[in-house]
């Protein structure tokens, strides 16, 4: 497992990804909620680990929002806005909101039907044009739940190379597609919506509070998670965003000791330690 010492790329050289002990507690202690991608962040092998879920109940129990922002279509992350002690999801990269409203699931769209369903003929015909040009692509398992956007799998169930991921994000931007990469997939989407605008959306929609940039943290784990490295101004990687160092151009602030969940519950933790330490002075 990487620590964060390990990452010996002019990056951490220059200081961009510190360790999460050096993240100040006063900073940490001014924040109001948490905002955090799913894959390889909160689980491993697409499942949440259990460290992770145990830290969102604690964050829930103290009265801090967690809003989940993820790739993955709306269809997988249905049973999760249910069951994990979370504000919202934002499925399939701003898309598609997932939120619990009087113990039942409600599903919101960015864009209206209409739009979707043109949306969705140019997303197929694109996702046809990927598997003819692009020898071993393959649609993502998770495919028959996506209601948005179209995905491609590199590092789930089958596996391409850089190469063959670099042509997949040519073919899909030729085609009008913005086309991003995480952990697991090449996903591609038709409009200007992206995690970032799905992290507004989530907070003003499910918690009715504007949204300020300074009152949030986002956690991360690679490529596709850079908007939100930008958007806000902290951030925190876990451990296993190392393996994504040498593509990144936007970097999180901190990274954890530890990769995937156990990542994010040390976040989790270092931030409830610093409210409760606040409140004991006060």
């Amino acid at each position: 497992m990487p620590s964060p010492r390990a990452l010996d790329t002019p990056a951490a050289a220059a200081g961009r990804l510190r360790p999460l002990a050096d993240l100040p507690a006063a900073r940490l202690a001014r924040l109001r909620g948490v905002l955090t991608d799913i894959d390889d962040t909160l689980t491993r092998d697409g499942a949440i680990e259990p460290a992770a879920l145990a830290a969102l109940h604690r964050l829930a129990d103290a009265g801090v929002p967690v809003i989940a922002i993820t790739g993955r279509p709306a269809g997988w992350s249905e049973p999760f806005a249910l069951a994990w002690p979370v504000a919202a999801i934002v499925a399939e990269n701003g898309a598609v909101m997932l939120r619990r409203r009087g113990g039942v699931l409600q599903v919101d769209f960015e864009a209206d039907a209409d739009q979707r369903a043109a949306n969705q003929r140019q997303l197929q015909a694109c996702a046809l044009a990927v598997l003819a040009a692009v020898p071993g692509a393959t649609l993502a398992q998770d495919s028959a739940g996506r209601l948005t956007d179209i995905a491609i799998d590199h590092s789930e169930f089958a596996h391409l190379d850089a190469g063959q991921i670099a042509r997949v994000v040519a073919v899909m931007r030729s085609h009008g597609l913005t086309a991003t990469v995480s952990s697991i997939h090449i996903n591609g989407w038709i409009g200007t919506h992206g995690k970032p605008s799905g992290a507004r959306w989530a907070v003003t929609q499910a918690l009715g509070w504007p949204f300020v940039a300074e009152d949030w943290v986002y956690v991360g784990d690679s490529t596709n998670d850079q908007a939100m490295f930008e958007a806000l101004p902290l951030s925190v990687g876990v451990a296993n965003i190392a393996r994504f160092v040498p593509q990144l151009s936007a970097f999180p602030g901190y990274v954890t000791p530890s990769e995937r969940g156990v990542g994010f519950a040390e976040l989790a933790d270092a931030l409830l330690a610093a409210r409760a330490s606040r409140c004991s002075a006060a």
